[in-house]
């Protein structure tokens, strides 16, 4: 998935602490005693709010261009800058008839471990399509052969 950019607004208190926020998420703000440090946090408060956006079923918002941005004028702003994020992936439920001694050795293989039967299929799906003889084994098995 490609990532999406947003500004952040980089900005400085009287007692040299660097805050940073986000226009198009209100509620995402770091802090920290260095610019690194605040932009570090920046990253994961970006992500976080895409993530709680979309699980309220909600779209991202689309990102502010800088000339639109208009910080506070009390603010001390150190720079605007873009960070990235890749937009959370939902899952979506699905439903597929597989033989049940298939279905029992997945729950053991699962369990072994440590995660969901959905788990183990997602990974196991993503290998497949990821593998570069992945389509070979789709292609003889629309044929009607064992791979």
């Amino acid at each position: 998935m490609t990532k999406r950019f947003y500004p952040a607004v980089l900005e400085r208190d009287e007692s040299g602490v660097f805050g940073l926020w986000f226009p198009d998420f209100p509620g995402a703000v770091a802090a920290g005693h260095t610019q690194e440090e605040a932009v570090a946090r920046g990253q994961a408060a970006l992500e976080a709010a895409m993530q709680a956006t979309a699980e309220r079923d909600l779209p991202l918002p689309t990102p502010t261009a800088f000339d639109a941005i208009t910080p506070p004028k009390e603010a001390e702003v150190v720079t605007l800058l873009a960070l990235a994020a890749t937009p959370p992936d939902p899952s979506e439920r699905v439903n597929i008839y597989l033989p049940k001694s298939v279905i029992e050795r997945a729950d053991d293989l699962a369990a072994s471990w440590g995660v969901s039967r959905s788990s183990l299929f997602g990974l196991a799906l993503t290998r497949l399509i990821a593998a570069p003889w992945g389509a070979e084994v789709i292609r003889a098995m629309k044929k009607g052969r064992r791979p």
